[in-house]
């Protein structure tokens, strides 16, 4: 091992030749080494199987490994959290498709936002932020929209249910579906399907928690079939049809800055009629309206808002697809992250995923 010693008065370069040991040591009088530049400091970089066989304490290197700054703490290597930086989301799933033949809205993608200040679905407030490690890969999946409900005889179909859509460890539930004439209750989800338009007065299905509001039910009269109930938003829950009036409205969504613009996303699709009753609306924030009378298809949910299909009219009419889902990340400073996406605002760098893809950090 070859020894170097700094002196306290000296500040000329310090140098080594002959050494064959690989190991150098830096030993000044003050007991404080310090490096007095504008570039940077190479650390040793290698696989975790590449460690010193006896590590002392204090000892630093990169592990390729795990892609992690480590320190030997005497015992065990440790990666240094300081490596690790925040990012806020905002995940949303698929909407789901609404049904066939007075049929119910389709239901809200889930949604999930960590952004302070903001809500995510179902009234719950916003979440915790994630930890993310450089140079790891993060798979993003964003969901896809159910199909609407289709007319099979007599009877009408429900439509499908959403796609989930996942960033690490969140995942926000595809939407519960919309049901058709006669199908029953409406499919729970990440903001839950609304009650079918039936005759057999069906209920709208359940939410997920944190994710989203309930569908609306239905209402029915022994003479003439009601509209559908309108499917539950991430903000608010679908309306319930009134008899002989009015199919349900869908739900409305929740508004995030998360990418530098107000926007509201989630609602949930309006429930189909047949004439002379009125249709649902969608809600606000890419839920689709309802078809009205025996030709009216429902409207397909907004792409990229997780919104819920509308409900169709009657007969031949088809129920609207949901909308497809989002996957937003940002953090604050420049940009350190790749995939998406990439643009800036408010002094956060910002990763819109449209489809899925990787972040990596």
């Amino acid at each position: 091992m070859s020894t170097i010693r700094a002196g306290t008065t000296t500040t000329t370069a310090l140098q080594t030749t002959g050494d064959t040991t690989g190991n150098i040591v830096l030993q000044p009088d003050s007991g404080v080494a310090t490096i007095s530049a504008t570039g940077a400091l190479t650390l040793p970089v290698g696989t975790t199987a590449q460690r010193p066989a006896t590590p002392v304490i204090g000892m630093t290197r990169v592990n390729t490994s795990t892609n992690a700054l480590e320190v030997y703490s005497g015992t065990a290597w440790i990666s240094a959290s300081t490596f690790l930086y925040a990012v806020e989301f905002l995940v949303i799933a698929g909407g789901a498709g609404g049904g066939a033949q007075h049929g119910g809205g389709g239901g809200a993608g889930g949604y999930r936002c960590s952004v302070v200040g903001e809500s995510s679905g179902g009234g719950n407030g916003a979440e915790a932020t994630i930890n993310v490690n450089p140079l790891t890969a993060y798979p993003i999946t964003v969901g896809a929209g159910g199909a609407g409900g289709i007319n099979i005889g007599a009877s009408g179909q429900p439509g499908s249910i959403g796609s989930d859509s996942i960033f690490s460890s969140i995942t926000s539930s595809g939407g519960g579906t919309g049901q058709g004439w006669g199908a029953g209750p409406g499919g729970n989800g990440g903001a839950g399907g609304s009650g079918g338009g039936s005759s057999l007065n069906g209920t709208g299905g359940a939410g997920t928690s944190g994710q989203g509001y309930a569908g609306g039910s239905s209402t029915s009269s022994s003479t003439f079939p009601t509209g559908g109930g309108g499917g539950g938003g991430a903000g608010a829950v679908g309306q319930t049809s009134s008899n002989l009036s009015k199919a349900g409205n869908g739900g409305n969504g929740v508004s995030s800055s998360i990418n530098g613009s107000a926007t509201t996303r989630g609602g949930g699709g309006g429930g189909g009629s047949h004439s002379p009753n009125a249709i649902g609306t969608g809600g606000s924030g890419g839920g689709g309206d309802g078809g009205l009378g025996n030709v009216g298809v429902g409207l397909s949910g907004t792409a990229n808002t997780g919104g819920g299909g509308g409900g169709s009219g009657a007969n031949t009419a088809l129920g609207g697809n949901g909308g497809s889902g989002l996957v937003i990340i940002r953090y604050s400073g420049s940009q350190r992250g790749t995939g998406g996406t990439v643009t800036s605002s408010g002094g956060y760098t910002i990763h819109t995923f449209t489809s899925s893809g990787t972040y990596t950090a």
